[in-house]
Formats: C-alpha cells, structure tokens, sequence
C-alpha cells in the first residue's frame, strides 16, 4: 500500500506541485487504492520538496564551519510514514545537509528540536519536517516545515513547492540511484522524544514547586486514536512517557499503539465519536480526567469526572482561566467561530481581552506575536479545534503542552491543599454562558457552474457574503459585528452567525447558535435569502436544517 519505488521523474507541472499546498502545510494522496484519488505525493515529488526545502534553508543560514546543516525528520502513524521518511531524507541528503531521523514522533517535537540545545541529541536542528496530515483519512499525507523562528507560512510553502518543481525536472534513474547513495551516508537516527517529553514532566513537577510525583493518586486516561500521542500515557519506541513519572495512573489509556489505518476513530478531538469514547473510558474507569489527541498531537482536549467535555469553547474558557490567572489582563487570541459566551466570560469575569481573529492556527498565532509586537500584550492563542499556543512555550502549536498546563493545575491545587480531581479545573469555567443550540453548515460551491462565469470559487464566496451583507444591513432585527476579520458575522434572533470562506476548499462553512432551535432556524433563513440568489451554491444542508 506503499507510494511506487523511485523512478524517472514524469512529467509533471509547475502548478501541480501548487496545488499541493494546504495553506502553511503541504497535504497530498500517498497511499493508492481509493477511487478518484490518485497519489499526488510520489517518492520523487517527495525528494524533490525535501531538496527544495534545503535550497530554502540554506539561503537563509549560514553553515557553521565545523559542521554542515541539519534536518530532522519525524511521522506520526501513518502508513505511508516511511517510505516517506525515507523519500524525504534522500531529497534533504542530496543537497549535502545531514538527515537526523526521529521515526515516530510528535508535531511540536519537531518545532522544540530547533530550539533544544543538546549535542548528544544533535540539538538544536537547523531546520526540521513533520510528515503527517492531521486527522485527514489514511491514504493522505503531507509536511509541516519548522525552523527555530516556528512553523513556515503561506509564501514560504509557495517558494518551497516552486522550487520543487524546478529540482523535479532535473531527475534521472541516476540521480535518483545517487540520491539514495548520498542519503545512506548522511543519515543519522536519535531518540528526540525521550528529550521533549523529559521537558513535559519538569514542567508539571515545577508548577507543583518541584515534588517528584505531583500527580500521585490521580487517575488519567489517554486516548491517542492510534496516532502518535501514545507517549503521553505509555513508553513507546524508547520515546519517554510524561503520566506515569509524575506519579499518576493511566490504566484504562485506549488506542496508544500507532496504526495508520485508524481503526477505532478518527484522532480529532472535535470528532464526536472521538469524544464519545474518551468520555466513556473516564466514567468506565471512574477516572479523575480524560485526555485525547489529534493524530500528530498538536491539537488536544479533555474530560472531565462527569464526563462533561473540554473541547471548543470550554477549552478556551478553561486555559483562558489558567493563563489570566497568571497575567491578568491579557489578551486571548481565538478564531472567529467563538461564541459571544465566550466573549463575556473572558471580559467580564476573568478581566481579560479576547480578540477574534481568522481560522487558522497560524492566523491567531501570528496575530498574538503581532500584537505583543505593538505592546498589547498577549499569552496565548488558541482556536475552537483544539489548536493552541502559549508565548511561554515560544508559540509553540503544542496540544500536549496544553495538556500539561492542566495538569499543572491539578498538580499546584494538590500541593497547596486547594483541593483535588477534575473539579479543580471544571470550577474555572463555572459561569461560561453555552447556547442551547449550535450547529455548523457547509455550503459547497460547484466550480463548474457556469454561475462562476470564469471566475474562482473564492471570487463566487466572497459575492455571496457581500449580498448576504446588504440583507442583512435593512433588517432592523439584525446587527452586523463591528469588527470581524473573516466572512460576516450577524447577530439577532437572540443568537448569531457566521458565513466565511474556507481557508482552502471550495466551502461557505455557516455557524450558527442561539437560546433555541427555533430561533437557530431564524437565522438561517436570513442565510437562505441570500444563498438562493446564487445558483452554484449548494443550499440542500441549510434546507435541510430550516425544514427539520
């Protein structure tokens, strides 16, 4: 089920390799055997981003003279992992650099390595690539690309894939023979996360004023949906483990083993059926709290004792508490999704500012660095998907980190006699307004319409919203937000909405919540008038949601 061996580079275009970019990530087929979706990252096209990725770094380092630059590797549990692994340290050998493998590894170890200062490690890399694609099917896969500077933006992905292109057309049978040569001699394989989660437990134990075992007595699952986050509760590979130092039980844990074919759930803490089974391993195991991961565990959420979930909002709410406790006043950088509640508990009762700015994590953390930039000061940035990111830990996309500021908590209430058990941290989000109803529609947009008349799917989206704007602006019922930075957000009908354009697909996600159903209906009927008018909009899920 593996990508085909290297051979003769095909022929492939520029705007091919384009097209794999997933706004600061790059995400493609590697796996064949679904239908209609035919591999897009080849073993050679993978050598070719690897090699372009080096051509990159080396413009913007400078090589010490006593040794050359490095690159590390690592891959959350996806099938097609190493064959990739091994595609990628070949393209990165090839322009002479040293390959440094990690095998299975986390997606913010792969940023903290650039920062780790420890030779025996060959810390910290020059530059370091993640190979993973989130909680997206397993034939998919992709690369995150990390410096010591953090995670590469959207121009950046675009010079590295255009680069590719131009590295992709020089391969020969040869050279790709003399790649896999070069990158023999180049290679070298390290236990990173013994390191990165030895930094996880100090970091507990220093909250809880340097006791060896601060969260001895408590009970803690993990659910790593057979992803790569099963080095949190169990030692995996010589990688290191971070609940059982400290003291805590983690047996009734579920699906540490990696497995790339995912065959319990999806690993997505905003997947329901995710949440469903880490919340059923909490009350089966009468635990004091649940934690679960995204496949590559940059993304995370929690249960607690009764089973309630801390995911989205109360997740927000929830680190929110913690971080305003320690800088009052700050600023909380979200996504736009977030719901007024949300707004009123952190401004009214924490004391803190929240700023809603786009989707993306790359968007609030780039806006949060941005704004300490200009003096507002700002400690963490965090979206409703679980992504989040402290200015202590270096903006760091990090879901296990957040996790461990939680259990933080749980260990300083512990030590200081506040109390124990997940009503610690439940109690920190005891007046968050939730609206009784909330839904999230997506409304297609078929770019073979001749509605589009030429134009893109982006420049279609973008009218539906203006017209949506001038309905909405002669309804006395509604009021438009003064200041929103993606799509448009209303509120009326004693709740809101909101109707942006996808970050990357052809898609007018809706969100919508309100103090009831009816009132929900409300106003995506406002949503329909407009929608209506335009003929290459798909409406069937928001008349399937106004009729039910």
């Amino acid at each position: 089920m593996a990508a085909a061996p290297p051979t003769a580079a095909s022929s492939i275009e520029k705007s091919d390799f384009l097209k794999l970019q997933n706004g600061s990530d790059i995400r493609g087929v590697a796996v064949a055997g679904v239908e209609g979706e035919p591999v897009t990252l080849t073993e050679p096209i993978t050598e070719a981003i690897a090699a372009a990725f080096a051509s990159w770094l080396q413009d913007r380092k400078q090589p010490d003279a006593a040794r050359r630059l490095r690159v590390s590797i690592g891959h959350d549990s996806r099938i097609s992992a190493k064959t990739l692994q091994d595609a990628v340290s070949r393209g990165i050998g090839r322009a002479g650099l040293d390959v440094i493998q990690y095998g299975l590894a986390s997606t913010p170890a792969m940023f903290s390595c650039t920062l780790t200062e420890n030779e025996d490690f060959l810390c910290p890399v020059d530059g370091s690539i993640m190979i993973t694609a989130s909680h997206l099917p397993y034939n998919r896969n992709g690369f995150k690309f990390f410096t010591s500077a953090g995670g590469l933006g959207k121009a950046d992905i675009k010079d590295i894939l255009e680069r590719a292109a131009s590295v992709y057309k020089t391969f020969t049978d040869e050279d790709l023979r003399d790649l896999e040569r070069k990158a023999s001699q180049s290679i070298r394989r390290v236990e990173y996360m013994t390191i990165y989660t030895s930094n996880l437990v100090q970091a507990v134990r220093k909250a809880a004023g340097n006791i060896e075992k601060p969260l001895e007595g408590f009970h803690i699952v993990v659910d790593a949906g057979n992803g790569a986050g099963g080095f949190f509760a169990l030692f995996l590979f010589k990688q290191g483990k971070v609940l059982e130092p400290l003291g805590a039980i983690a047996s009734g844990s579920q699906f540490l083993e990696p497995d790339g074919m995912f065959p319990n759930h999806i690993p997505n803490p905003e997947d329901k059926a995710a949440m469903e089974a880490i919340t059923k391993a909490v009350l089966d195991n009468k635990a004091d709290l649940g934690i679960i991961f995204d496949t590559d565990v940059d993304r995370s959420a929690a249960v607690d004792s009764s089973g309630r979930e801390l995911n989205r909002n109360r997740l927000i709410a929830l680190m929110s508490a913690i971080v305003l406790e320690e800088h009052p006043g700050t600023t909380i950088v979200t996504d736009s999704v977030t719901s007024d509640g949300l707004t009123t508990f952190i401004e009214k009762k924490l004391g803190g500012k929240h700023r809603r700015f786009k989707r993306g994590y790359k968007n609030i953390i780039d806006e949060a660095i941005r704004l300490n930039s200009v003096g507002e000061e700002s400690h963490l940035a965090i979206e409703t998907s679980g992504h989040g990111a402290l200015k202590e830990n270096h903006w760091l996309d990090d879901g296990a980190y957040l996790m461990v500021k939680l259990l933080n908590k749980l260990a300083s209430a512990k030590a200081s006699g506040e109390g124990r058990g997940s009503k610690v941290l439940t109690g920190l989000v005891e007046g968050l307004e939730e609206p009784a109803f909330a839904a999230e529609l997506r409304l297609k947009i078929d770019q073979t319409h001749a509605d589009l008349k030429g134009g893109s799917f982006r420049e279609y989206g973008e009218a539906v919203i203006h017209h949506l704007e001038n309905i909405t602006v002669t309804d006395p019922k509604l009021q438009k937000a003064p200041v929103n930075y993606e799509g448009i957000r209303v509120s009326g009908y004693d709740g809101w909405f909101l109707l942006r354009l996808s970050l990357h697909d052809p898609v007018l996600p809706l969100n919508i919540e309100a103090s009831s159903q009816e009132d929900a209906v409300k106003l995506a009927l406002v949503v329909l008038s407009a929608a209506r008018e335009f003929p290459a909009l798909d409406v069937s899920a928001l008349n399937k949601f106004v009729q039910a």
